[in-house]
């Protein structure tokens, strides 16, 4: 196991908190980058990886919510445009402008001009923080993107929106990183099976789910960041709350890259939902289906494959059609949105990604509902906020826990890629130089894969084909990043999984060379159980 981690079970059990976060996805990742960061003492567990659920399994985007216009929901949306606007100052290489180009079909429920007047809106809401939207006719949209299939075409619109450069589970490692800078003692892979109040403190019965040993944490308050798991784990602990979740499943389908062009193709699909083709690196990412669920458990189904596949024929003008065997790779996750009540009967396709933190004071528990990617930083500041509402000291309030390092640090460090060489070297697979990867992967970290560099000019090299991931950063993660399952690294720290076929990462003679980095001792125990989860 990572000796990081095992210093931390070591920690966990022996420690009292201030607070305890229980799910390492977005919102747990942020309300312990926050609170860390702010001086709190702070203990993180998730029962799986961090970001092993619906946080890994998104669509990438960064985006101020446009389709809430046509519901009216004009303050979400502007706060949704002022939080990603926020984080794109503050990680300006990870979440970056892209052009999405829209097309309308004949028959849309709403005139063609009238969306590209609610774009208009929608770029003034954002503060034009991004480039101005423009009408595209039928023939425009054709000559811009010849791919798309206009013979249905009323017109369209271009606008701008953000995602994020790498994938959405390394931006959330990164608030974990952060977390562990600031010294929350966090660990993956431990369950909480008993959770009460004392009436002076929580008590969370723990298990370590790989060794499956037991412990408690205690701790001052509780936060309930578990995602579509919040209304479970908050009835294993009697705790009572107004607001509830429904789940929508969600699918996106990878597979090669559709058309050159760095721009996000949106439709409105054959259920009336936004339906997308993302860029992913060499890939296309495709998607996503709207399906209400009752359990976070959901897999792919073959409906779900040929829905989205049949809207991307009829959308697209692809030759020869795309077919389930074009598949690369498929994410699959739940949507937690927020409904008051616990009938679980709403208008479901309604309901907004919003967030709700509900507190119960007399116990010092939080519950995150809801939320997305582009809300997160104020989850961070609203928890941190109410931490201190609930009489727990926090040191430094107004410190600024989140954000790429400053513009000096980065001259600095390209500076010195510069001089190694590295600004002009690139690998197949992608036109980026190394240097921006380190900084975007890294930040101030990335001055020590410099230094290995300089030891030992291997450290730069490739281990997995079209992989983009070099043998340094391999290194790294297994010193930093808190790997259990090779699965952990494959899909989550990096998005190789998301990109190369598992036929070709089975037969990668780089590999094990990874195990063996990652799982001193254990490589082979290691690279098995992963070739086994890959052919299953």
């Amino acid at each position: 196991m990572p000796a990081l981690r095992d210093s931390n079970l070591e920690k966990l059990g022996e420690s009292e908190f201030d607070v305890l976060v229980i799910g390492g996805g977005i919102n747990g990742a942020v309300a312990a980058a926050s609170l860390a960061g702010r001086g709190v003492r702070v203990a993180l567990i998730d029962s799986r990886d961090f970001a092993g659920g619906v946080s890994s399994n998104s669509s990438n985007l960064a985006w101020g919510g446009i389709k809430y216009l046509e519901s009216g929901e004009l303050f979400l949306v502007d706060k949704l445009c002022r939080s990603r606007n926020k984080l794109m100052d503050a990680y300006p290489s990870t979440v970056k402008e892209i052009r999405f180009l829209t097309t309308i079909q004949k028959g849309f429920r709403v005139w063609s001009f009238f969306v590209y007047l609610g774009a208009l809106l929608y770029w003034v809401m954002g503060r034009f923080a991004t480039k101005p939207p423009r009408f595209m006719t039928g023939r425009r949209i054709e000559a811009t993107e010849p791919i798309i299939n206009t013979a249905n075409a009323a017109g369209g619109l271009e606008y701008s929106d953000c995602y994020l450069y790498d994938n959405d589970a390394r931006f959330v490692w990164n608030f974990i990183r952060r977390s562990l800078n600031y010294g929350c003692i966090a660990a993956n892979y431990v369950t909480s099976e008993d959770l009460t109040f004392d009436g002076e403190r929580w008590l969370c019965r723990a298990r370590d789910v790989i060794a499956g040993t037991h412990f408690t944490i205690r701790a001052r308050a509780v936060i309930n960041a578990c995602g579509p798991e919040v209304d479970a784990v908050n009835a294993s602990s009697d705790t009572v709350t107004t607001h509830h979740h429904l789940l929508s499943k969600g699918v996106h389908l990878v597979v090669d890259r559709i058309t050159d062009n760095r721009r996000v193709l949106a439709f409105f699909a054959s259920d009336g939902r936004l339906f997308f083709l993302i860029p992913m690196g060499p890939k296309t990412c495709i998607g996503t289906t709207d399906t209400q669920v009752a359990s976070p458990d959901v897999g792919v189904t073959d409906e779900d494959r040929d829905f989205i596949l049949d809207n991307v024929n009829a959308l697209l003008d692809v030759e020869p059609k795309l077919t389930r065997g074009d598949i690369i790779a498929e994410r699959v996750g739940v949507r937690p949105l927020v409904t008051e009540g616990d009938s679980g009967v709403a208008d479901w396709v309604q309901l907004s990604r919003k967030h709700v933190i509900e507190v119960d004071r007399s116990r010092r528990h939080l519950s995150i509902f809801g939320g997305k990617l582009t809300d997160c930083l104020n989850v961070g500041d609203e928890v941190a906020d109410w931490v201190k509402r609930l009489g727990i000291d926090v040191p430094q309030p107004d410190n600024r826990w989140y954000g790429e390092p400053g513009r000096e640090l980065k001259e600095e460090f390209m500076l010195q890629a510069r001089l190694m060489g590295l600004d002009a070297l690139t690998h197949p697979s992608s036109s980026e130089p190394l240097s921006e990867r380190f900084w975007r992967r890294y930040g101030e970290t990335a001055f020590g894969l410099l230094e290995r560099i300089r030891e030992d000019e291997s450290q730069a090299e490739l281990l997995i084909e079209n992989a983009e991931y070099t043998r340094g950063e391999i290194k790294l993660a297994a010193r930093r990043e808190m790997i259990v399952k090779l699965e952990d690294f494959m899909r989550r720290r990096s998005k190789i999984e998301l990109v190369v076929r598992n036929e070709k990462i089975a037969d990668s003679p780089g590999l094990r060379e990874a195990c063996e980095i990652l799982f001193p001792g254990e490589a082979e125990e290691r690279l098995r159980e992963y070739l086994a989860g890959l052919s299953g």
